[in-house]
């Protein structure tokens, strides 16, 4: 495991196959490919040094990390979310009184929808989409609610060497107009005029594993640049149904005061809404990314 220094503390590139115990906290791995429950660790007390790096090395690692049995003030939601970096604002969800950066999550039997219905990267219409999100589930259904979270790096490694050459350079349009405008309306949240649009690369590379992973899903993206349109509407189809293959996922049953952390630079995720007319409710702390290279 190659070591690399950035500004915001230890950072790992993957090697294949290689996997150094960790000290500190348990991890234990829901599939070989993605996801890991997270043991030992209090999210509610003041985190050393130590722990906060095994924590982004198994996110690292793991592309998706789980933490049961928190107990967790807003306050130090939001704490450990600024231990990773600034906080992201959402440009249209629901927040709690004074709090902008701890996002509202919640379905009961008078909701419209539920958050994340749908695969998606969250935010990937922004110029810096988010680098991660940490979700803190206050109050369960007593059966459903799970959510799905599926590998990008293991999508892209799927693809074929000449599909590989032929999305190398190219950009897709991310749109957050037909997302979120009057998505909110049932929660009292007034549309904005205009909503995020940019453009990113199909294929990114991570800037802390240096491993590739596809970057398009159905929820944002719109279109591929510099091809014609319904070229661009057979791939997005061909990558979309790639990207959310059930071989490279993992599956979350959540419980009151469980915490899911993801990696939104190479994981996507769906939210299962089948346990209607209960309600699930809790907070999302998100965290700011940088421009996808």
């Amino acid at each position: 495991m190659n070591q690399l220094r950035g500004n915001q503390g230890p950072r790992y590139r993957h090697e294949a196959g290689e996997s150094a115990p960790f000290a500190v906290i348990r991890v234990e791995k829901l599939t070989p490919i993605i996801g890991a429950e997270i043991g030992g660790v209090d999210l509610s007390m003041p985190m050393d040094d130590v722990v906060f790096g095994e924590i982004q090395r198994a996110l690292a690692e793991n592309a998706v990390i789980f933490f049961r049995d928190q107990r967790l003030t807003p306050r130090q939601h939001l704490d450990f979310g600024r231990r990773f970096g600034a906080l992201h604002i959402h440009p249209a969800a629901p927040h709690e009184a004074g709090e902008p950066a701890l996002m509202k999550i919640h379905a009961d039997r008078n909701s419209p929808r539920a958050n994340g219905e749908g695969w998606h990267s969250d935010v990937s219409c922004d110029e810096e989409p988010p680098m991660g999100s940490v979700l803190y589930i206050k109050q369960c259904p007593p059966h459903g609610g799970d959510t799905l979270f599926a590998s990008m790096y293991a999508a892209y490694e799927a693809l074929s060497e000449r599909m590989k050459a032929y999305l190398d350079g190219m950009v897709a349009e991310h749109d957050g107009e037909e997302v979120y405008r009057g998505t909110y309306a049932n929660f009292g949240v007034t549309d904005k005029p205009v909503y995020p649009r940019a453009e990113h690369p199909v294929v990114r590379t991570h800037p802390v594993t240096g491993r590739k992973a596809l970057f398009v899903n159905r929820g944002f993206t719109r279109r591929i640049l510099g091809i014609p349109r319904d070229e661009s509407e057979a791939m997005l189809r061909y990558l979309f149904d790639l990207a959310e293959n059930p071989l490279f996922q993992c599956r979350f049953r959540w419980s009151e005061g469980a915490v899911a952390f993801w990696d939104n630079r190479c994981a996507q995720h769906r939210a299962m809404w089948d346990y209607w007319p209960h309600t699930r409710s809790g907070n999302r702390v998100t965290i700011k990314g940088d421009r996808p290279v």
